[in-house]
């Protein structure tokens, strides 16, 4: 087990995988404030390892994969540290994920609502269970999707899509979220987790650096990320060049470089 600085966010390694579950069960795997900082703890591990080739995402317990913000946790705050820490630091989090180099699966093991459905957005793909429910309630609640509900989910999923929940209220059985979009491929209750990792499989069987940039590059369509795209494919272009060699060689000799 690899420490996110949270018992509740567990991340370990098998198999050139990295598995990061939400251990919180008990509350519907809601997320406060400290697991919020361990996401992005979390999701700058997984990028930091070089042996890791797919990233899966899932809670704990077959009731909800993520109920989203625990409402104890935030409804106290002021505004001002609601918008600038709660929110703030929830679309760090969430950044990070969707912008790992390596392909992230969501496993949906339960009900995926409000800012639970904003954390499978995050993913490359969804795999949801056959028990599954999936929406963006928060206006019920007076509160908008602020963490990239109204952003990410819409580049995603479709706007139109976005509004019949976010607007309306509609949540979606997964059998109409598949047909709409929201996941790829469902299962029977208890299986997400296994399906997942069979499809880490299929991707570790694809080439890592074809598969990583052409993540990064689907990325930066949607409207992700750019700069990060851009800089990174063309470092690895100038990195394999003859006139990085030349030029390090020049320095190491201390001479003028003959480009």
């Amino acid at each position: 087990m690899i420490d996110t600085g949270d018992r509740r966010i567990r991340l370990e390694v098998i198999e050139n995988v990295a598995v990061l579950i939400l251990a919180r069960a008990e509350k519907l795997n809601a997320l406060d404030y400290e697991m919020v900082l361990a996401l992005e703890r979390a999701a700058h591990l997984i990028e930091a390892m070089r042996d890791v080739r797919v990233a899966i995402i899932t809670g704990e317990g077959d009731k909800s994969f993520c109920a989203g913000g625990d409402i104890e946790a935030w409804s106290s705050w002021s505004p001002d540290d609601f918008g600038m820490a709660w929110v703030r630091h929830g679309n760090r989090a969430f950044d990070a994920l969707a912008r790992l180099r390596q392909p992230l699966i969501a496993a949906l093991n339960g009900h995926t609502l409000g800012g639970g459905l904003e954390l499978a957005a995050t993913a490359d793909f969804r795999i949801a269970e056959e028990h599954v429910k999936l929406g963006s309630p928060e206006t019920s609640l007076g509160i908008i999707p602020g963490w990239s509900g109204s952003q990410r989910t819409v580049r995603r999923f479709g706007s139109q899509l976005v509004r019949r929940m976010a607007l309306l209220g509609e949540v979606f059985t997964v059998e109409e979220g598949r047909a709409l979009g929201l996941v790829d491929k469902v299962v029977v209750k208890g299986l997400a987790l296994n399906a997942a990792q069979e499809m880490a499989r299929t991707l570790m069987a694809r080439g890592t650096i074809a598969t990583q940039a052409t993540k990064m590059l689907i990325n930066a369509a949607e409207g992700e990320e750019l700069e990060r795209p851009l800089e990174a494919l063309a470092g690895a272009v100038a990195a394999a060049s003859a006139d990085l060699k030349e030029g390090i060689s020049a320095f190491r000799e201390k001479r003028r470089p003959k480009f």
